[in-house]
């Protein structure tokens, strides 16, 4: 008899219990629980989010006319492949595989004549029955410079708004069917979150307006409609009430993530609507329940701050592109405050006071824009924008002007100027499409360039400096205060603000830097400001006279691509307290998470093709993750 078995034996004899047969336990009716043993699992009533899922809510396909008429071949199902962690071989032959897999996607292709590239492929009856559709199929198959003037052809018709597709509606029923099909086939609710998405690619004057449009629903519901496209209107207001009348239609719900206002030469957060009326209390309460959150990071630049916006930050300067948009506009410096999140965010500080309600008050998420159905993100693995520019020593691989093209020489931005960024990081409590979108609704969500670091917020007034170190940190936060993308209002008398914040490095990546404080708020005259605290750090650093924190140091070896962490830390937390905190001012609070200096994509390709590093980009970058605010309105 196994020893523990003649132990129980020898205890139940000791204290004169009675051990039924096997038959008579069947038998007899299951003892009644003492009130100790009902409660013995603290978990089955706990309903906080207690997990953090890293994914990408902004990724193209060949079903993209951007993507699929310039060489991606790959469609919805090889990205959600790709995400799981298969290798996919890339529409240039090259296989590809992610390090870890994702926990969710959301394939976003283009609504604008979506599928049209596969369509043409499979030579669709329904497309050639459009004397446009037609022409472009005949073009594409003609060979390689037919391809490129159909593309060129596609790109004009865009420009000019018109859709030369307007009547296929059962062409386009049937490509978006495939999307919500395949969305459908590889979801797997707790495992892998697949979700229905599409962009809708407003682009007035070639200046980015773009929103990626997320369901919370899945295919009986997203299957009534078929996208909204820049072909019904290039006004957001226009999409909101496309939104409104889905939800009313369906009973489901949507969300709208906008991206890269660092393109849209002022327009993305303007002081009037698209239809140049000022802002007014409608409007912002439509704005931030259809716009909950905002995407912060991506290839195409990094959209938090810019130095000129935020000179005492050091680090404001990360992948920013500045120059021009994808029209023939030029960049001035005075449309900068209308097009950075930190600035919106202080603008809006000032909109709430005289509206009465905050019309940029959202959370912040990163996610890739990848073109090639390939969600890439890590600077090791970097697959490119567009097909064009998959892993290659070709130089189009660097010096292809991605955006500019019709600006003045000096306003060009090339491809080696291309971020890897980025992931959404979602704090939810379980991996399906309700509870990550139910999240990022309630905008407890952060943003990465890349990195898979993890970062928990909590802000209130009671915290002390001992709360980090509970063991129920989580719980006590949620009971005691509120999480990123939460609100503090009200401050009880002779209160202040205070933070609890921890940060874990990526457990296959990077040591971290430091745990930044960034403050924006109204000041007594009107005036936004802002200021930034470190407020955890690495190394045993000082403080210079100047406030300043000494930089970290730098591992990177450049000629082979490298980096060591014996600098930096895996872990970093802090208790804060807002040292200038004034009852009457409304303000915000979020944190910065800085990695040590890592080798960015271009020196790994370096090493990989034996090119030549360009001087206009940077050896080395420090990944970072951006939590979503904690506002207080007093």
């Amino acid at each position: 008899m196994p020893a523990h078995l003649l132990s129980l034996l020898v205890t139940a004899a000791a204290s004169c219990l009675v051990l039924p047969t096997i038959a008579q336990a069947q038998d007899a009716p299951p003892p009644s629980p003492t009130e100790a043993q009902i409660h013995y699992s603290p978990y089955p009533e706990q309903n906080f989010p207690n997990q953090v899922f890293f994914g990408d809510t902004h990724l193209h396909t060949g079903y993209s006319t951007d993507a699929g008429m310039v060489g991606c071949t790959l469609g919805p199902e090889d990205a959600y492949r790709f995400a799981r962690g298969q290798t996919v071989t890339s529409s240039t032959g090259v296989p590809a595989r992610l390090r870890r897999p994702l926990d969710f996607l959301v394939v976003t292709d283009h609504s604008e004549n979506l599928g049209l590239a596969p369509a043409i492929a499979e030579s669709d009856p329904e497309l050639l029955k459009n004397q446009w559709g037609k022409m472009e199929h005949d073009l594409v198959k003609s060979g390689t410079e037919g391809a490129l003037k159909a593309y060129e052809n596609w790109m004009a018709q865009n420009a000019k708004r018109e859709d030369p597709l307007s009547e296929m509606t059962e062409l386009k029923k049937t490509m978006w069917e495939r999307e919500t099909e395949a969305a459908e086939k590889y979801n797997q609710p707790g495992l892998f979150t697949a979700f229905i998405g599409f962009e809708w690619t407003s682009m007035p004057d070639g200046n980015n307006l773009h929103r990626n449009v997320i369901f919370r629903d899945g295919k009986s519901k997203a299957d009534q409609i078929v996208p909204f496209s820049q072909y019904d209107s290039f006004d957001p207001e226009d999409l909101w009430k496309w939104m409104e009348d889905y939800e009313k239609k369906t009973g489901g719900k949507l969300l709208a993530i906008p991206h890269n206002g660092n393109l849209s030469l002022g327009l993305m957060f303007d002081d009037v609507t698209y239809t140049k009326k000022p802002l007014d209390r409608d409007y912002a309460e439509r704005r931030q329940k259809w716009e909950p959150i905002y995407e912060i990071t991506q290839m195409k630049g990094t959209g938090e701050t810019h130095p000129l916006l935020s000179p005492e930050d050091e680090f404001a300067g990360f992948e920013i592109w500045d120059k021009a948009s994808f029209g023939p506009g030029l960049h001035t410096e005075d449309m900068l405050p209308k097009e950075y999140a930190r600035e919106a965010w202080k603008r809006g500080l000032a909109y709430e006071q005289k509206l009465g309600v905050n019309p940029f008050k959202f959370g912040a998420v990163g996610s890739t824009d990848s073109h090639t159905a390939l969600s890439t993100a890590e600077e090791d693995n970097y697959f490119g924008k567009v097909t064009l520019l998959e892993p290659s020593a070709d130089p189009v691989r660097f010096n292809e002007v991605i955006a500019g093209r019709p600006a003045p020489k000096g306003h060009q931005i090339y491809a080696r100027m291309i971020g890897s960024s980025g992931l959404a990081a979602v704090w939810a409590r379980e991996n399906t499409r309700e509870a990550l979108w139910d999240a990022m609704a309630r905008k407890e969500v952060f943003a990465t360039t890349g990195t898979r670091m993890r970062v928990r917020v909590f802000g209130g007034w009671d915290f002390t400096k001992g709360d980090l170190v509970r063991s129920e940190f989580a719980k006590y936060g949620y009971d005691k205060g509120v999480p990123m993308g939460g609100d503090l209002k009200e401050a009880p008398d002779g209160k202040v603000p205070t933070l609890l914040i921890r940060a874990l490095r990526d457990p296959e990546g990077a040591n971290l830097d430091r745990v930044q404080v960034i403050k924006g708020w109204m000041d007594a005259s009107g005036k936004t400001q802002e200021k930034v605290y470190d407020v955890a750090w690495s190394n045993n650093r000082k403080p210079g006279s100047d406030g300043k924190l000494p930089p970290v140091g730098n591992t990177v070896n450049v000629q082979e691509a490298t980096y060591d962490n014996s600098i930096g830390a895996p872990f970093l937390q802090a208790y804060w307290k807002d040292p200038d905190f004034d009852p009457s001012q409304r303000a915000f609070y979020y944190v910065r998470a800085i990695e040590i200096p890592t080798p960015r994509w271009t020196t790994y390709d370096a090493k990989v093709f034996g090119v030549k590093l360009s001087d206009d980009v940077p050896a080395s970058i420090q990944e970072r993750a951006y939590t979503s605010p904690i506002w207080y309105t007093p």
